[in-house]
């Protein structure tokens, strides 16, 4: 599918320069002479660079359709992770590395969205939060409060945390997979 170059928002996955590129960020610039173009910073998704480029308005791009497919984690095996398509039960092996620092938040039967582009995985979605149990933290001191301060938790998975002053070792919580942060208590 093609589009102006002006139409690209940060998110949008584009073919450029014989490659797959997501736009990480995207500013519309109107200089008072020539002009107006689209500011766009991309990242490679296949091995990571980073590239910065105009895109004005009378160029088209190629929008890139990705084919979203729910998968189960499984297990992990050495430093590959092992899912299980939902639909059909096809078995895929992704390197850990793939997945990056959100592989700490994978848990058994975990279920997940992996982005294909032409049958390659290109990317992996966890849902927006897991709740996980406090496995070491400060103890709570009588008359603390809620208020803006945090103090250091490891929760279960490894991951280092802020969380409130009121919550103890063993209570499991909402945490956010996308950086790590403490959401609320479980129920």
């Amino acid at each position: 599918m093609k589009m102006n170059g002006n139409e690209i928002r940060q998110g949008n996955i584009i073919k450029h320069q014989d490659s797959l590129w997501i736009a990480v960020k995207c500013n519309a610039v109107k200089p008072g002479k020539g002009g107006a173009f689209n500011q766009v910073e991309l990242k490679n998704i296949l091995d990571g660079r980073k590239l910065n480029e105009r895109f004005r308005a009378a160029e088209t791009v190629e929008k890139v359709r990705l084919d979203q497919k729910p998968h189960t984690y499984l297990f992990a095996e050495d430093d590959m992770l092992v899912f299980m398509n939902s639909e059909n039960y096809e078995q895929i092996r992704l390197q850990s590395e793939f997945v990056g620092d959100s592989a700490a938040y994978l848990t058994d039967s975990m279920e997940v969205e992996v982005e294909f582009y032409e049958d390659r995985p290109i990317s992996i979605a966890l849902p927006a939060t897991v709740v996980l149990e406090v496995a070491e933290t400060e103890p709570v001191v009588k008359g603390q409060t809620a208020a803006n301060s945090f103090k250091p938790a490891i929760l279960s998975n490894g991951v280092r945390t802020a969380v409130p002053p009121f919550v103890g070792e063993g209570e499991r919580l909402i945490i956010n997979t996308e950086d790590g942060s403490y959401v609320k208590r479980a129920d």
